[in-house]
């Protein structure tokens, strides 16, 4: 099994859309080059915040090729492939050559509510599927399922193949849990910006961000600090965007990050139903943040 770096700063890439909602291919490039100039650690293709169920097959499919062919091997690219049919998703694993991917994220299985057991019994059948590395993807928030600590540490004593855990399910006391009495080859990463820096001081590895398509240099630097153990000066960057965490997602992900990026010149503040822009309200809080952070908007 191929190893992958999962310390530092992944960024789930956002899917730009033009005004006729079509797939904003150039500016997605553009954006690939801002993340590989400025410290991203990886790259998380096709993942919650890329709108992906929004998103067609073919759609998809040109997306991954573009993000290959930009990064060129400069940085791992991990590919969201999840879903809350296991035999679909055990199929594809085994039907799809992921040439240029270097690990896969699955979210726990939404929607139909399974037990522990499920879970489990799941991500045994999806590490048994692939001989990529999988990276176990809990949120609560989103799947109406919370795996456990109990549950995400048997799989990673289970299979070696599963080798960490994008943890967003805002249980401090979960995480550490995780994190205490975790196997050695086996990685705890989170799934929050604003509960990261916290985390690495617990023993998070890193991040997969969000913020970071907006901020990839400060906030790549904030855990780089936090990860050296110099804990004062990551603090420091982390208290200068608390007031962008939350805006992030008072009106939903990705709508604070994509009004971000298109103040920032970089996209339209375009997303597919059913998701919709930041109200104005929180649009203009942002604008007020960013012009205090020195970002022009």
């Amino acid at each position: 099994m191929a190893q992958i770096n999962l310390k530092g700063m992944g960024v789930a890439l956002i899917t730009p859309f033009n005004e006729d909602e079509s797939v904003d291919y150039t500016s997605l490039a553009r954006l690939v080059d801002y993340q590989l100039q400025n410290g991203t650690d990886y790259l998380v293709v096709l993942g919650t915040t890329a709108e992906t169920p929004t998103l067609t097959e073919e759609e998809k499919k040109k997306i991954i090729q573009l993000v290959i062919e930009k990064v060129n091997g400069q940085i791992p690219l991990v590919l969201g492939v999840g879903g809350n049919n296991t035999r679909a998703l055990v199929a594809q694993l085994k039907q799809t050559r992921y040439e240029g991917i270097d690990a896969i994220l699955s979210v726990v299985p939404y929607y139909n509510k399974p037990s522990q057991e499920g879970i489990y019994q799941h991500y045994k059948a999806i590490a048994e599927a692939t001989s990529l590395p999988v990276i176990l993807y809990n949120v609560p928030g989103r799947t109406g399922t919370n795996m456990t600590a109990e549950t995400a540490l048997r799989l990673a004593r289970d299979f070696s193949g599963i080798v960490a855990i994008k943890e967003a399910s805002g249980n401090i006391t979960q995480m550490d849990d995780i994190i205490k009495n975790k196997p050695k080859n086996f990685d705890v990463i989170s799934g929050d910006d604003g509960i990261t820096f916290p985390l690495i001081t617990l023993g998070a590895v890193g991040v997969i961000s969000v913020i970071g398509n907006a901020f990839p240099k400060e906030f790549s630097r904030m855990v780089r600090l936090a990860l050296e153990g110099d804990f004062a000066h990551a603090l420091t960057i982390h208290h200068r965007f608390t007031d962008l965490f939350e805006l992030l997602s008072v009106d939903g992900n990705p709508a604070g990050v994509k009004s971000m990026l298109s103040m920032m010149g970089y996209i339209e503040n375009k997303l597919r139903l059913p998701l919709v822009p930041t109200r104005i309200t929180t649009y203009e809080r942002i604008r007020d943040i960013l012009r205090a952070l020195n970002v022009k908007g």
